[in-house]
């Protein structure tokens, strides 16, 4: 009866997306007040009954339904609740209603914490969030029913769920990158809701920018706990391989960042207008692009869930209509709203636009890269595989050229500025950079060029960063009571790129690497570290059982961890993994994976890792979210320019 329930309120929240998308577009369009004021109850009305649906489904797990075919291909009775309930989106069909639960409480917050917007503005932008809901929906429900049944035929147990998503990473990484992926559809709505309302100036920039920043910071954090689970799951002690499917995230990411600069520049100065709509169209586009491949089959990964082509087609068609219909709107309304404002060469806005330049030339870059195999293919040219090379070759480059700007960014004055103020001000900043890069790389494992680059880079963002917050507390700007949310962002956001720039080189040219065969009792040294191979004792878990390999690990012959990795097979699919152990640390990981027996003299073949500041990667990942979540709280986001109530000034507003 509770899949039926669920199934069932799936199709009413179907029926009431219908609504949201037709009825509150033709009140805009015909100025009914009562038509337009009907969005905010659909919208929430929306996110009860798909919420009740993924209630209903996330019951069916917790219970071990297995006339449910979803939970019977995707649970056992023996799979951990906590674990139980994570296999609700551990599949392609529950995914994909976390997905529309996603979508339905962005919406849901956009028509409810957005009081001060006109009663004109938001319908449109409710109505074009529903005619994505829409689709989603339709999707679930034609192709991907999460509420199947398997009568009568009911299993006595379920197959499993993939032994590689049961890990507390995979109970949070997918719902934080839905987050952010599904967040971009806010700004792609208030884009288009701009475009049909012919008016696009500071207000609807500063409506747009904490959304924006809100899902670009959930995106930052759903990638990195991405990058943190492949490290330690998945054995090969690697924090990104440029996976197809890696890719699919990292790109609306690219497109966002640039977006969220963009935003700034047309919220201060009327800059970019059209450029920030077609941004924001872009990232909104890679979104749904990212899940075309995901669950279209085209790709294989272990990051993908379906391989149904019917379900991608539906996808496909569904992103032409999106993509094509907004981009059609684009061309005929851009021309009239597009920027008339001048500003000099040297000026924060002409950083801007080089921050958007580059970042768009990576995102371009990078989807190249991933799609070119898949064209290729479908052409009939042979398989082909683009990889890390090629990605490393062309990537790294762009983002050093960046990092320099990085640093004169903040110090920069809008319109106009002089390279000789530039010159004064980023002096110190620039001394001290070179110091770092001179020094710094001295304590690691021998001075290295490329660690000297990532720490001039660094630095020089950190020390102008630091020059900036320097003047604007002790200068003219008045204290740090004045500093603003959306400031304090900023710099969060740019320590944590230059965080993630010194971990991913150091990490990169400093690890080492040992592959080797080891039985108890052996010793084997890496980077000043003694790992001895203790003993391998047999370890039961509630649905697997493993074998467990002892270390300790000493320093200078003091004892500083013990660790123990394991080769486990899950019971119920037989299936075999690895769990990696490690000793984390603020300046290096240490870093034990298991292969498989050799011998029979109780040897294992062992991978021996040391890691120096990868966690800085991560750390600055979540200080650039933490940076977008900062910024987002900027109270002039939530007042109304002209201070008028939104509901009376709504209807005059854009008309």
């Amino acid at each position: 009866m509770i899949p039926e329930i669920g199934h069932f309120a799936l199709i009413i929240s179907l029926a009431l997306a219908l609504v949201l998308a037709v009825v509150p577009a033709w009140g805009a369009w015909r100025r009914n007040v009562p038509a337009m004021a009907l969005a905010p109850g659909l919208a929430v009305g929306m996110l009860v009954l798909v919420a009740i649906s993924f209630t209903c489904l996330s019951v069916a797990f917790l219970q071990d339904d297995f006339s449910v075919a979803v939970v019977a291909n995707n649970s056992n009775s023996l799979l951990p609740p906590i674990y139980k309930f994570s296999a609700v989106w551990g599949n392609h069909e529950g995914s994909l209603l976390l997905w529309a639960l996603i979508l339905c409480l962005w919406t849901a917050a956009v028509a409810v914490l957005s009081p001060q917007l006109p009663l004109l503005v938001l319908s449109r932008v409710l109505s074009v969030m529903g005619v994505i809901a829409v689709g989603f929906l339709f999707f679930a429900l034609l192709t991907s029913n999460p509420f199947a049944r398997l009568l009568p035929s009911i299993p006595v147990d379920g197959n499993d769920l993939n032994p590689l998503l049961q890990d507390p990473g995979l109970i949070i990484h997918p719902p934080l990158l839905y987050m952010g992926y599904v967040g971009f559809s806010v700004a792609f709505a208030f884009a288009i809701a701009a475009l049909l309302g012919g008016r696009l100036d500071a207000s609807w920039a500063r409506w747009s920018r904490p959304w924006t920043n809100v899902a670009w910071a959930f995106l930052s954090l759903g990638i990195m706990l991405g990058s943190w689970w492949a490290y330690y799951e998945l054995g090969w002690g690697g924090w990104w391989f440029w996976d197809p499917v890696e890719n699919a995230s990292f790109m609306p990411w690219l497109a966002g960042t640039a977006l969220v600069h963009s935003l700034a520049a047309t919220e201060k100065r009327g800059l970019f207008k059209s450029w920030t709509v077609l941004l924001a169209i872009f990232a909104f586009s890679l979104s749904l692009l990212g899940t075309f491949m995901v669950r279209s089959g085209v790709l294989t990964s272990v990051h993908a869930f379906a391989t149904d082509p019917a379900r991608g087609m539906f996808i496909l068609v569904f992103l032409a209509i999106v993509v094509g219909g907004s981009l059609t709107l684009y061309a005929l309304r851009a021309p009239a709203v597009s920027s008339r404002v001048s500003f000099a060469w040297l000026s924060r806005e002409s950083l801007i636009l080089l921050n958007n330049v580059v970042f768009l030339v990576s995102t371009l870059t990078v989807l190249f890269g991933t799609l070119f195999p898949l064209m290729m293919d479908a052409l009939g040219q042979g398989k082909y595989s683009v990889g890390p090379p090629y990605f490393n070759a062309v990537f790294v480059p762009l983002m050093a050229l960046l990092a320099p700007f990085m640093g004169i960014g903040p110090l920069s004055r809008w319109k106009r500025d002089s390279g000789q103020r530039w010159k004064a001000e980023l002096l110190i900043p620039g001394v001290a950079a070179i110091v770092c890069a001179l020094t710094l790389p001295l304590f690691g494992q021998g001075y290295n060029l490329w660690v000297a680059l990532a720490v001039l880079l660094a630095g020089w963002v950190v020390f102008g960063m630091a020059k900036d917050f320097w003047f604007r507390i002790g200068g003219k700007a008045g204290g740090l009571r004045r500093l603003t949310p959306s400031y304090w962002g900023m710099v969060l956001a740019h320590m944590g790129f230059a965080a993630c720039v010194v971990g991913v080189v150091a990490t990169s040219q400093y690890s080492i690497e040992h592959d080797l065969k080891m039985a108890p009792g052996e010793t084997e040294t890496l980077a000043g570290y003694e790992f001895r191979f203790v003993e391998v004792a047999a370890v039961r878990g509630p649905n697997f059982v493993a074998d467990e390999a002892r270390f300790e690990v000493f320093e200078d012959g003091k004892k500083i961890a013990a660790l123990a990795p394991q080769k486990r097979r899950y019971l119920a699919s037989g299936s075999m993994m690895t769990e990696a152990a490690i000793d984390p640390g603020l300046f290096r990981d240490l870093y034990i994976a298991m292969g498989e027996p050799i011998g029979e003299q109780g040897a294992w073949a062992i991978r021996l890792h040391y890691k120096p500041m990868v966690r800085w990667m991560w750390l600055g990942a979540i200080l650039m979210g933490f940076g977008g979540f900062t910024t987002a709280c900027d109270k002039r986001y939530r007042r109304h320019r002209s201070g008028a109530p939104a509901k009376a000034a709504g209807v005059q507003y854009a008309s």
